[in-house]
């Protein structure tokens, strides 16, 4: 079975320490965050996962995008609604991908293929590229100036959001991943996140994931509406999501299987991921999931990341 991560990784910035990164941060080039990438990407691969990340490694997934796009700021550590959303001049993460790309391919030859497999091979290896949706990021912030009605805000940031999936389809990324907890709280419109997605994915030609974390049991049906690839939840730290799956027409898409309990560094054994997978291939099949953590590991040590994602590598590969 294929194998990806959620997104974020234990971020790790370097200062810099020989004396040319010392020129370059005293000249403004230096990049203390490209290291952290580097060894997110190195320890992805290392670990046997299929599609893999930038290691969202520049900070929070609100703050990040919020800070950068007109319309919308962050004061005091509150990201806030300021005006008309506009889209910026230019891509906010598609450097870090193709940074992350140009990793990947120095450390392993698979992440050189130029053909594209099905989501449903073993060989489909890459990069994936990340996006926080727009309705968590308006939910996420405080309404303060032009909007009424978050709904109206939602829509107009999924249009600039539309760029951004594109930046990063033309910078290399294999598939998008759109994260949209909120989703599953109840408190949202679930029509317009619907219309919103629909919005950003747009004749886009690579696979598309949604992330919700929380209990889906309400919104399950109206996930399967939406114009994406793969439905991603978790479902180590929410068993319960596995009722949700019961009797359930997949309508042709898959289920990115979160088995790993993100909110702990405690590390799972390898029967304790496998029985959970089996579960899930009893339900749904082996054909139809994708395996990963349930959630991002930003929060995790390095070494309790790194090591939760080789036990579920490793039970993967005893199940394929």
């Amino acid at each position: 079975m294929i194998t990806t991560v959620v997104g974020s990784y234990p971020a790790l910035p370097k200062d810099p320490s020989w004396l040319i990164d010392k020129i370059g941060n005293f000249l403004g080039i230096y990049d203390k965050y490209k290291p952290a990438i580097a060894l997110a990407v190195n320890d992805q691969i290392k670990a046997g996962i299929n599609i893999i990340s930038d290691g969202q490694v520049r900070g929070d997934m609100i703050e990040t995008f919020a800070k950068k796009i007109p319309g919308m700021a962050v004061e005091n550590k509150t990201p806030k609604i300021i005006g008309k959303i506009n889209p910026p001049p230019y891509s906010l993460g598609a450097s870090d991908l193709k940074y992350a790309i140009k990793i990947a391919r120095k450390i392993s030859e698979d992440m050189n293929r130029d053909k594209k497999p099905e989501i449903s091979e073993r060989e489909f290896k890459g990069v994936k590229g990340i996006v926080t949706g727009p309705t968590t990021l308006i939910y996420s912030c405080r309404m303060e100036g032009f909007y009424n009605k978050k709904e109206d805000a939602i829509l107009d940031l999924a249009y600039v959001l539309k760029n951004e999936v594109e930046y990063l389809e033309d910078a290399g990324a294999f598939m998008i991943q759109i994260d949209e907890p909120f989703l599953s709280t109840g408190v949202v419109d679930i029509d317009t996140a619907r219309k919103a997605i629909k919005i950003m994915t747009k004749n886009l030609s690579i696979p598309v994931s949604l992330h919700v974390c929380g209990n889906i049991g309400e919104v399950f049906d109206e996930l399967l509406r939406f114009n994406i690839d793969l439905i991603d939840c978790e479902f180590a730290g929410i068993p319960q999501n596995l009722h949700v799956l019961e009797n359930s027409d997949l309508k042709g898409k898959k289920i990115g299987f979160g088995c790993i309990d993100t909110k702990t560094d405690e590390i799972e054994s390898l029967k304790t991921v496998s029985d959970l997978i089996k579960e899930g291939i009893k339900i749904v099949g082996k054909e139809n999931m994708i395996i990963d953590p349930d959630c991002g590991m930003r929060m995790r040590s390095k070494d309790a990341a790194f090591s939760k994602l080789k036990v579920m590598v490793e039970a993967s590969e005893c199940l394929s």
